[in-house]
């Protein structure tokens, strides 16, 4: 299972003051996706990034850009976001009216549409959204900041979803963020996450160190 775990550094985690370059010396220290994270301080209690800051990466890395938009109201801003160079566009159904409709809006922009389920989300929440998406991202810690601890009660919920997955027949990710590290990595992908998003795992050490921490994450 190790070999076909993708790994999605955060760039929370990395040095905002030369960003471009850290997503390059992920790209070349094996990474599989480019995960990053968009607060506005209203849906959660932080601010990050916005669509400039995207775009502005996007040349940096041929990686797919995996964009988790902590926003509300979301569907204002998938456009941009989907014009920036966004790949996947990540979205829960709190932060709008209407998260079919939302997810239907990121399909017709050509991007994957993922759904995020906070850690009081239940799992039932993609009863009618498992046939209309490609990937689902399970937070284990409370979304708007980095380093958080993982939250043990999230590896039930990720193996309710990984048989919803493999019952529904599509490819469809399961991806988890929030507290992965070389302890807890092992134990999301024994519930059955085939995505990771680690931040702080990845970056620690420096560049010298992101491929051998990218290594281990993926169980290698």
């Amino acid at each position: 299972m190790a070999s076909s775990v993708r790994i999605a550094p955060s760039i929370l985690s990395a040095d905002f003051a030369r960003l471009g370059e850290e997503v390059r010396a992920i790209d070349e220290a094996g990474c599989d996706w480019v995960h990053i994270d968009v607060m506005d301080g209203h849906f959660v209690p932080n601010i990050t990034i916005g669509p400039m800051v995207v775009k502005a990466l996007r040349p940096h890395t041929t990686k797919p850009m995996d964009v988790h938009l902590m926003i509300s109201p979301v569907d204002t801003y998938l456009d941009a976001f989907a014009a920036a160079g966004a790949d996947i566009l990540t979205v829960h159904p709190e932060a709008g009216p209407h998260i079919h409709r939302t997810v239907q809006h990121i399909k017709s922009l050509g991007k994957l549409a993922g759904v995020v389920l906070n850690p009081g989300t239940p799992a039932k929440m993609l009863d009618y959204l498992i046939d209309d998406i490609d990937l689902v991202l399970v937070m284990s810690v409370n979304p708007g900041f980095g380093g958080q601890s993982f939250i043990t009660s999230q590896l039930r919920k990720i193996e309710a979803i990984r048989k919803m997955i493999d019952k529904s027949g599509r490819d469809i990710r399961l991806q988890v963020d929030g507290g992965i590290d070389f302890e807890t990595a092992p134990q999301a992908i024994a519930a059955g996450a085939d995505v990771l998003v680690a931040g702080t795992a990845t970056f620690k050490g420096g560049p010298s160190a992101y491929a051998d921490n990218i290594r281990r994450l993926r169980g290698g």
